[in-house]
């Protein structure tokens, strides 16, 4: 064959960080801190339901939109936050959040149009622009102390007369931020002033620590009618694997999103959606305790590397602290993960990879702390060697 066969937008993409870093761990018997999945289950109430579902039969295709119960529980959900939402015409049930990316920028962006992006990113989003044909324009966070905060000036600079989209994601994944009201306040007036659509990525939004609160971009003045909000089930509930997502929005944004979703995987998750339903209406006080427990295990991480000789960033949410190489002699974040798994076996992920300014972002590195107490405890006890390899 005389050309690739690969089509030329998606040939940046052939491999995840989380993939090739994963099976090196695999290989070396490393700690995997580096993926993001918890490795303890969900609440056993909404196990049940999803055991008694498949038992009772619920193994065929579902409705397209997801079945009735769920969409009415995701709208009752989402009414916590003052936002209300039609579960027939403005609630979609996805293959997770990443496909109801997906899906939104295929249905809601032109070939040529731009969307914006805040840099690091989660990875699927520059893909997900590329398969729509458009056009990434990139911001940067900006480090303010040992927080990452949104650079108004960037995010106005970057809006030009082909923007269709801005991409959100707080709490954020992977610096752990959370946007403040003002931010979003600022967020909120680009796109009024230049009537932008906001996609917005909320899986994390019951994980977020030190009492602090989510607030939706769609609850701010004018925003309602332009957003669509995108969170899923399995942060929440400790079931990445299940891939029940959803999208909510004003009826023409969610219908352009259902037009391309049906024909990437038409449905999914049959049992798994009576299960997440249930969740939604009965297990939100469970989450508070994994809450709980999450910020426990974020301050142990952070502790423990820090005294491996660290810089931590603060992490306001998610299941991810940064931390600065700098202070172990290292320039290259991805340097030092490649180096991990092999001389002291543990895994992580450099956030360069999430960026399209690799150099400003060299000298982190993201952890992930959604693991038991035990293994933190034996990934910090084998970071702890490094001082002596590296000394």
């Amino acid at each position: 064959m005389q050309q690739p066969a690969l089509v030329s937008r998606l040939r940046p993409f052939t491999s995840t960080i989380f993939a090739e870093m994963s099976a090196l761990a695999v290989r070396t018997s490393a700690v995997n801190l580096g993926q993001g999945f918890p490795d303890t289950d969900g609440p056993a109430g909404m196990l049940d339901v999803a055991r008694k579902a498949i038992a009772d039969g619920v193994n065929q295709y579902p409705p397209g939109p997801g079945i009735p119960e769920l969409r009415h529980a995701v709208a009752g959900h989402r009414a916590r936050y003052g936002t209300e939402y039609d579960p027939d015409t403005e609630v979609l049930i996805t293959v997770g959040a990443t496909e109801a990316i997906a899906s939104a920028l295929l249905g809601l962006v032109e070939p040529g149009d731009e969307v914006v992006l805040i840099e690091p990113y989660y990875d699927s989003y520059a893909a997900a622009v590329a398969l729509a044909g458009a056009t990434r324009r990139v911001i940067s966070l900006v480090e303010d102390g040992d927080r990452f905060a949104l650079d108004v000036a960037a995010l106005r600079a970057a809006i030009g007369r082909r923007t269709r989209a801005i991409l959100v994601n707080s709490p954020h994944n992977p610096t752990g931020t959370v946007f403040t009201r003002e931010e979003l306040d600022q967020i909120a007036a680009v796109c009024r002033e230049h009537d932008l659509v906001a996609i917005t990525d909320e899986v994390y939004e019951h994980l977020i620590y030190d009492g602090g609160r989510h607030v939706p971009l769609a609850s701010l003045p004018g925003m309602a009618e332009r957003t669509l909000s995108i969170s899923s089930a399995g942060k929440t509930f400790n079931v990445t694997g299940w891939k029940i997502g959803w999208a909510c929005g004003p009826a023409e944004l969610v219908a352009a999103t259902r037009a391309a979703k049906q024909f990437l995987t038409y449905v999914g998750g049959a049992p798994f959606q009576p299960a997440v339903a249930y969740a939604l209406r009965h297990e939100l006080p469970w989450v508070g305790g994994l809450r709980e427990d999450l910020q426990g295990k974020r301050d142990r991480l952070s502790k423990g590397l820090a005294e491996v000789g660290f810089y931590v960033r603060a992490s306001a949410g998610t299941y991810f602290v940064c931390a600065d190489v700098r202070p172990l002699g290292f320039a290259d974040g991805a340097e030092l993960c490649w180096q991990l798994p092999e001389r002291v076996g543990v895994a992580a992920v450099p956030v360069q990879v999430f960026t399209d300014n690799p150099e400003r972002w060299r000298h982190l590195v993201r952890f992930a702390f959604c693991k038991r107490d035990d293994v933190l405890d034996e990934a910090l006890r084998r970071l702890a060697e490094l001082d002596a390899i590296l000394g």
